[in-house]
């Protein structure tokens, strides 16, 4: 074989063996600061601890004071459970006051709500408890309508007065929401959350729709969108670690 050729060869296959090795060395660096980072997130969420975080609702109080036929007051908790997983429930009580010169009830009402919040932000350390989340709740209200009395309008015959009984019913329904949290000092914090809600079983109204149901919104529309502000307070613990026993030789 030509001397030019021998070395033809030699020079492929030491590039070859080169780039391979540069190519694995550069794959094992990647694994390795890919295995690192998943190390860090993981520890950061194993050494986060517990949190229960209570809050109110401070959103609707204000609003309530300009209008009085509407009053709702709303209060909230969630618990870390892992993997920026919360678990949330909400509740909360109000009514309404239909007062017009031809229709006049009122309606109160208490509501529950059950889902979970998704954080959305990367923890940069474990007692990093800021947040910006995504939900999904399911909801549930009683709601108790007072006996309500009318009157027909009618140019011609007059006008024909009446009443309705009392009546109770249930209201169900499903929200989408997100929102933000920022602590502004140890365990006090501030935040924020929209919703988009949506009624499930809407034609319990047909009839009388209550003007508010406290914790949903209108209750004659089927879909409403709803704003929260929150201030809250968080109970935080460690989490305890558990070292398995040598076996005793």
């Amino acid at each position: 074989m030509p001397t030019r050729s021998i070395y033809r060869y030699l020079f492929i296959l030491t590039f070859s063996a080169l780039a391979f090795g540069s190519s694995s060395l550069f794959a094992q660096a990647d694994t390795t600061m890919t295995d690192t980072v998943s190390a860090k997130k993981a520890k950061r969420q194993e050494t986060a601890g517990h949190e229960l975080n209570l809050g109110v609702d401070f959103f609707h109080p204000i609003i309530n004071s300009f209008l009085i036929d509407q009053p709702g007051y709303e209060i909230a908790a969630d618990y870390y459970m892992k993997n920026e997983y919360y678990l949330v429930a909400e509740g909360g009580w109000g009514g309404s006051n239909v007062n017009y010169s031809d229709l006049k009830y009122t309606t109160t009402n208490n509501f529950l709500r059950f889902g979970f919040n998704k954080s959305v932000l990367t923890r940069d350390r474990p007692k990093d408890w800021d947040m910006m989340f995504i939900g999904l709740r399911g909801a549930y209200a009683d709601v108790n309508r007072s006996p309500s009395t009318y009157e027909v309008l009618d140019s011609l015959w007059g006008n024909t007065p009446g009443s309705g009984p009392a009546k109770k019913f249930h209201a169900i329904w499903a929200e989408v929401t997100g929102g933000l949290r920022v602590e502004l000092i140890k365990g006090l914090s501030i935040g924020w959350n929209i919703r988009g809600k949506f009624m499930l079983n809407g034609g319990s109204f047909k009839s009388y729709a209550p003007l508010y149901i406290a914790g949903f919104g209108r209750g004659d529309k089927n879909s409403v969108f709803d704003f929260n502000m929150y201030i809250s307070y968080a109970i935080r613990w460690k989490r305890k670690s558990i070292i398995a026993e040598k076996p005793k030789s």
